[in-house]
């Protein structure tokens, strides 16, 4: 099961923030994309979803945003937040 869910830039219509997510047998993967430098596991929302694959499971989990992208387009904060938020939404397109 996976499901993507990106937050668009007005602009460009590039991700500001995507998040793709992945249940693979027991293991969960939540890759990151336009948040930082380069693409990154949110470990995390991996964790919390290998115990629990459903979308409330990201409910309350917190991204760090120590290294993410500060820019006009969106504070670093402002894309720490979307993270879960957007992985809420790919967990629900995966259970379709």
């Amino acid at each position: 099961k996976a499901g993507y869910e990106k937050f668009r830039q007005p602009a460009s219509r590039f991700a500001l923030v995507g998040v793709f997510v992945a249940q693979l047998g027991k293991a969960v993967r939540v890759a990151v994309t336009g948040a930082a430098a380069c693409a990154f596991r949110a470990k995390s929302l991996e964790e919390a979803l290998t115990q629990r694959f459903a979308p409330e499971a990201c409910d309350g989990i917190r991204v760090s945003a120590a290294t993410l992208n500060n820019d006009i387009h969106g504070s670093a904060e402002y894309r720490a937040h979307l993270i879960p938020v957007l992985a809420r939404r790919a967990v629900q397109k995966a259970l379709g």
